[in-house]
């Protein structure tokens, strides 16, 4: 394909997506996808970006042009949520999302009459549906995945309850929100368009913090105080949903409230479970077999499809399903809907590792993907002391054998002569 190779706009903006470690596998459906949502102009423009935050003057100097002319581009990027805008410490910085959780669904994320949505929609079923490598990359392509799993609350007994971790909890990434915003679910969206789509709530996609902040003044989400985002929560529990976030301990930006048979994260669990696609909880759901009457419930409502349950003889009890621990997800779904209460939840034997934050989780999945001179040699930033020094924390804190990976990918007499102190 032409466009693979040539050197403009778009393939310019191919590769800028593939030097995050949340990359985009080229295609010619890839290519399409880009040209509906980017003109050629604004592709140009945002491959010459930072890979990580920069200002409108870091902008006007990458595009040679004044900073009042860059800020115009950006804040049009931002309008059509292709760019984030947030504000710290009074200064105003902007970012590329990754495609996925980003800009991709973002485009989806309310109803607009400035994008071909149905053509959209047949676009991302074939990049991400048909295609699969995309999926593959973003979910199963490092050790780190880029989504968890929140356990459902509801059926956490009083001990669970008193260890469970603030950063394990919906409700508590709820209530520590600076801003919450609520949007169209991408997913439901795109299957709609493909009529493919089940009758799960649409209007309860969740985001947080600077995200919500920035999608809630472009009009790409609608602001809602933390009572209303509660009883959706509730809602999604009612209706068997499951809760997908960002795999980040502080400040996640979203938290998507995912069916199996609409959601990306969902399906590429099913499809890619045995590389564990989407973080799990530190939770497993136990079958009591003396109290469970076989009727099935928990085997039609798991949303990844891993209890299943063998045929029964004729007038005698069903068996009583079997759960794929190795596969289940720890949501907890098929304990809240279980009619006998036959069902409890126990911890995993194994540790869960969740980064700290966006940063931390961006520099491990670097490290496994071999591209963390990406993210500390950007070309396209210039502040490379204050960079190396926040990206080199992060290695710092790492296990030893992270450590030996990143030092042998930057093959950085100075990085491993740090990592020796350490």
């Amino acid at each position: 394909m032409a466009h693979l190779t040539a050197k403009n706009a778009y393939g310019s903006l191919e590769q800028r997506l593939n030097r995050f470690p949340q990359g985009a596998p080229p295609s010619e459906t890839l290519y399409n996808i880009l040209k509906l949502l980017f003109t050629e102009e604004e592709a140009g423009l945002v491959s010459l970006l930072p890979i990580k935050p920069f200002s409108a003057r870091t902008a006007a100097r990458n595009w040679k042009m004044s900073e009042s002319e860059a800020e115009q581009r950006l804040q049009r990027m931002s309008d059509k949520a292709l760019l984030l805008d947030m504000e710290k410490n009074g200064q105003r910085f902007y970012v590329l999302p990754p495609p996925m959780a980003g800009f991709f669904e973002f485009s989806m994320m309310r109803t607009r009459q400035d994008l071909d949505q149905k053509l959209l929609a047949e676009l991302f079923h074939q990049y991400l549906n048909v295609e699969e490598e995309f999926v593959q990359e973003v979910f199963a392509g490092s050790e780190t995945p880029i989504v968890r799993a929140y356990v459902n609350e509801t059926v956490l007994d009083e001990e669970q309850r008193v260890t469970i971790l603030d950063y394990e909890k919906a409700s508590h990434i709820m209530e520590s929100a600076s801003h919450i915003g609520i949007s169209m679910c991408y997913c439901r969206h795109k299957m709609e368009h493909m009529g493919k789509n089940c009758d799960a709530p649409m209007d309860i996609c969740m985001t947080f913090n600077g995200t919500a902040d920035s999608l809630i003044r472009h009009g790409h989400a609608r602001a809602v105080e933390l009572s209303e985002c509660m009883e959706l929560l509730h809602q999604a529990y009612e209706e068997n949903l499951v809760q997908c976030g960002e795999n980040v301990q502080q400040h996640p930006a979203f938290i998507c409230n995912c069916c199996g048979c609409c959601c990306e994260a969902l399906l590429a669990a099913k499809k890619l479970g045995v590389l564990q696609p989407v973080q799990t909880t530190r939770f497993l759901p136990v079958i009591q077999t003396e109290s469970c009457n076989g009727c099935g419930k928990c085997v039609r409502i798991c949303p990844v499809e891993v209890i299943h349950q063998e045929s029964g003889e004729a007038g005698k009890r069903p068996p009583s399903p079997t759960i794929d621990e190795s596969l289940c997800l720890g949501c907890g779904v098929c304990v809240r809907g279980c009619p006998s209460n036959s069902m409890v939840l126990r911890e995993r034997e194994e540790s869960i590792i969740t980064p700290v934050n966006s940063a931390h989780r961006a520099v491990v999945m670097a490290i496994e993907k071999g591209l963390l001179q990406e993210l500390i040699f950007d070309n396209q930033a210039l502040e490379s002391h204050r960079t190396m020094s926040a990206i080199l924390g992060v290695i710092l804190k790492l296990p030893p054998i992270k450590q030996a990976m990143a030092s042998r990918q930057m093959k950085s007499v100075y990085l491993a002569r740090l990592l020796s102190r350490v």
